[in-house]
């Protein structure tokens, strides 16, 4: 399944973790997409640590330094032995630690009672951190809410009923809500991106996923084909000699 943006909270005072995770929600109610962000909070590190060790792991952790059983660092060196890019937030009461927090490259290092200003900018850096991480993005807004899909696991998308249907490269469908927008104006985005072609009023297509191009249609590398509008015939086969001959990589 397509992975959501999660964000963990970690903090063995029950108070301090309520007062963050208010934080949290307030930053979210300003973030574009922040329907599709999944959070968990846990007062037991071990239990964090537990999920860690099963390979379930979050986007972003906003983590407490002095905790019983596993410190914040401990968790912060279990998740960089994974070889994964997490976003690691430190709070913390005292500024002890900063060095140990370098060590384990947190990306922020807050110290308590955190201000919401300071911990508004360490969370819009994590996302931009994630998003560069990720590449390009494209955000479909489903019934379960919004999703950011990597412009790179899209194969090609059909507009079916005024509702988007994305097919992704390990062959996942994602489907829109109904789209109160043009089709054309729904893929603009998508096609500033060379590697996007609209091939027909009902399809955009990744060229990097193309197999064949033939008369009336292209195949994909996943066997599905695609029509060609007669319209736009010469323009797709142009634009395809081009991007296969490398002109735009």
């Amino acid at each position: 399944m397509l992975k959501r943006m999660k964000i963990v909270i970690c903090d063995d005072c029950i108070e301090d973790l309520i007062k963050l995770e208010k934080l949290l929600y307030r930053c979210l109610e300003f973030c574009d997409g922040a329907a599709g962000i999944e959070t968990e909070k846990y007062t037991n590190p071990l239990e964090l640590c537990e999920k860690i060790c099963r390979e379930e792991f979050a986007d972003i952790y906003i983590l407490d330094m002095l905790m019983s059983g596993k410190t914040g660092i401990d968790i912060g060196r279990m998740l960089r032995s994974s070889g994964k890019k997490h976003v690691i937030i430190y709070v913390t009461s005292s500024d002890d630690f900063a060095l140990d927090a370098y060590r384990v490259h947190a990306a922020r290092y807050l110290i308590k009672p955190v201000r919401e200003a300071d911990f508004s900018e360490a969370l819009e850096y994590a996302f931009s951190f994630m998003e560069v991480k990720r590449g390009p993005v494209y955000l479909v807004k489903t019934k379960d809410g919004a999703v950011s899909v990597p412009c790179s696991r899209i194969e090609y998308i059909e507009n079916v009923s005024r509702m988007l249907e994305v097919h992704l490269t390990d062959r996942e469908l994602l489907k829109s809500i109904f789209i109160r927008k043009s089709f054309d104006a729904e893929i603009g985005e998508l096609l500033a991106d060379r590697r996007f072609l609209q091939v027909h009023k009902s399809y955009v297509i990744n060229l990097n996923y193309v197999s064949r191009l033939t008369q009336g249609s292209v195949m994909m590398e996943s066997g599905r084909s695609i029509p060609v509008s007669r319209a736009r015939s010469a323009g797709v086969k142009k634009e395809y000699l081009l991007f296969v001959s490398g002109e735009y990589r």
